[in-house]
């Protein structure tokens, strides 16, 4: 897989779908605007010229974290899945963000996505803790 960052508004575009396969319930305007953001960074998994896989990150420190990257977005598509594409792009985001000067690579997961939980331990993914929010 063959895999570069997603910069140009028709790169972006072409990946909304991808992303909405996370994003069920988003606007395609909404996706491929949030896409666009100066610290967000989209990368994009090819495979024989298909996008197959993207990954949204944004580097960040916060308080008491340390410099780390945080991974929004990870989506394989459908018809990809279970191919190793996922871990692919895991590992090169991890790569990037070291490359970076990041202590670690972060997430959050809706509870009741277990299998995507396990995805992330089987990467050595810590679970440590949880996030909480509330609706304002």
């Amino acid at each position: 897989m063959e895999i570069r960052e997603l910069t140009s508004d028709a790169e972006r575009r072409a990946a909304v779908p991808l992303l909405r396969q996370l994003w069920t319930d988003r606007d395609p305007d909404d996706v491929f605007a949030w896409t666009g953001d100066d610290e967000y960074h989209l990368f994009g998994g090819h495979v024989d010229g298909e996008l197959v896989a993207v990954a949204g990150v944004v580097l960040t420190s916060v308080l008491h974290h340390v410099r780390h990257a945080w991974l929004y977005d990870l989506v394989v598509d459908e018809a990809h899945r279970g191919e190793g594409y996922g871990t692919e792009l895991v590992r090169f985001v991890e790569a990037w963000a070291r490359e970076r000067d990041c202590e670690r690579v972060a997430l959050a997961s809706p509870r009741e996505k277990t299998s995507i939980h396990r995805f992330y331990e089987e990467l050595d993914y810590e679970r440590w803790g949880y996030v909480v929010e509330r609706e304002l």
